[in-house]
């Protein structure tokens, strides 16, 4: 049995693109004379835009009644501390040595419970390290790292640094 190969013949390929496939689906306008533009009548739509919203007043925060005397003018009262923070950073903040942290620490502590915002009702002192007028404290009395870098001073003048601060509260319960 004898058979032929005929080479394969392949059709040439279509090529088949979207817009020679919209070119069947298109629309042939004519129009006679000029080119008008199109005339857009302003009366048959309304547009409306959504005003943005009157923001709301909040509420400042209450004010405690043993704040004190701060060294804030008028009836506005002290400025309270009301950001965050740790006693190691605001000690270090305040410029206060790692060997001092401990002194400070033992004396804020039972001066203040470490409250920023801790007021004396019946002598008027104020902050961490309780000073006496709140008005001595350059800046804010009741900001902690303000508050620290007086009372270092403080120490330092008085009793020759932290280690002589404690060493006196130890023995007399005050400073």
């Amino acid at each position: 049995m004898g058979a032929s190969l005929l080479p394969a013949q392949a059709e040439e390929p279509h090529t088949v693109t979207l817009y020679a496939e919209g070119l069947g689906d298109t629309q042939a306008v004519s129009t006679s004379g000029e080119k008008q533009a199109p005339q857009l009548d302003r009366a048959s739509y309304n547009v409306y835009v959504k005003p943005k919203p009157t923001p709301t007043p909040t509420p400042a925060p209450a004010r405690s009644k043993d704040a004190g005397s701060g060294s804030s003018s008028g009836n506005s009262g002290p400025v309270l501390y009301s950001g965050g923070g740790a006693p190691a950073e605001w000690m270090a903040a305040a410029g206060i040595s790692e060997a001092d942290m401990g002194y400070v620490d033992y004396i804020v502590s039972r001066e203040s419970g470490w409250n920023p915002n801790a007021t004396n009702r019946s002598s008027g002192a104020c902050g961490l390290v309780q000073a006496l007028p709140c008005s001595k404290v350059p800046g804010n009395g009741y900001d902690p790292v303000d508050n620290l870098r007086w009372g270092t001073g403080y120490a330092t003048g008085r009793y020759g640094g932290w280690a002589g601060a404690y060493a006196f509260w130890t023995a007399n319960h005050w400073w």
